[in-house]
């Protein structure tokens, strides 16, 4: 049954951050769980996150808030089965441009992973900004 993940500000990277601003838009407040705190991105696309699990899991399911105005578009995950592999893409998924939290099935036929990328190719923003308020993973650990 798939569960939470736990996720920390270490395991993350991200793409860029609104004009460098860490310290109010960073990578933390994806995974802070303050609804008030958010990663902005810079401009320009694609925008990217990538999370490096601490042991393999299967991912079943990405939960994302975006700020309305500001969601990503045209996006996927793609996974690293060790640390030496290369990426591969798991599976689309498609956001609605809202405020609330939004949960993505993740079809990956049972493939463990160290490492996921959720790649926004778009965004509804005109200068291809990306917001997002929380991001979650839940999954099975193997």
């Amino acid at each position: 049954m798939a569960a939470p993940i736990d996720i920390n500000a270490t395991q993350l990277r991200v793409s860029s951050v609104l004009n460098r601003d860490v310290k109010q838009f960073g990578k933390k407040y994806l995974v802070d769980g303050n609804e008030d705190t958010c990663w902005n991105s810079d401009q320009g696309s694609p925008q990217w996150i990538t999370i490096d699990f601490e042991e393999s899991i299967v991912p079943v399911e990405l939960c994302i808030q975006f700020q309305g105005g500001f969601a990503g578009a045209d996006c996927w995950v793609e996974g690293k089965m060790d640390a030496s592999s290369s990426w591969e893409k798991i599976d689309y998924f498609y956001p609605e441009d809202k405020n609330s939290l939004q949960t993505f099935m993740i079809n990956n036929a049972d493939k463990p992973i160290v490492s996921m990328k959720i790649v926004f190719s778009k965004s509804t923003d005109f200068f291809g900004r990306i917001t997002i308020y929380q991001l979650k993973v839940n999954g099975v650990q193997r």
